[in-house]
């Protein structure tokens, strides 16, 4: 299969996809979010073949990011329903988004995130849910959880204490 380059389209999301992922499912996924949830809108939005998309939507159907419901029986047509896996992948599109016109060119910048009530532009960031702080490289590390293996906890630096207990320890 051929790869699509997204570089002329105006959407930060899909200019950033170029460099980060499955493009179409978070493109889906970014559409159902605006309030599309049939086939032919989001083919229409997308100018995507249908056979890529019929894919994609049964691969985010199958994930349990969609459900899919019939709304008419001849021919059969259905939509394609956000469940709350597929609604929390929100925040995930929103920092595509917002990385992506941080990284363009003021006059390109064809979208902006607004306020729905208001109309005003909004800024994303990504905060701490507990503490409201602001997350960023500097002041986040990772660490290990329940199901970390040795490998796991050497990869974010937890295992080089303990090893240093018992040096004939090894991978």
């Amino acid at each position: 299969m051929q790869r699509t380059s997204f570089l002329s389209f105006e959407c930060p999301a899909a200019r950033a996809l170029e460099s980060v992922g499955d493009w179409w499912s978070i493109l889906i996924l970014r559409d159902a979010f605006q309030g599309l949830k049939r086939f032919d809108e989001f083919q229409q939005s997308l100018g995507v073949s249908t056979n890529i998309l019929s894919r994609r939507l049964k691969h985010l159907t199958s994930e349990g990011l969609f459900e899919r419901h019939q709304y008419m029986e001849r021919p059969p047509r259905y939509e394609y329903i956000l469940t709350s896996k597929g609604r929390d992948f929100y925040p995930v599109a929103i920092a595509l988004f917002a990385w992506g016109n941080r990284h363009l060119p003021s006059d390109q910048i064809a979208m902006h995130l607004g306020n729905r009530a208001t109309g005003e532009v909004r800024q994303a960031i990504v905060v701490d849910a507990d503490t409201g702080e602001r997350i960023t490289p500097e002041n986040t590390v990772l660490l290990p959880g329940p199901a970390a293996t040795e490998q796991t906890l050497q990869r974010i630096g937890l295992l080089k204490t303990l090893q240093s207990k018992n040096p004939t320890q090894t991978d």
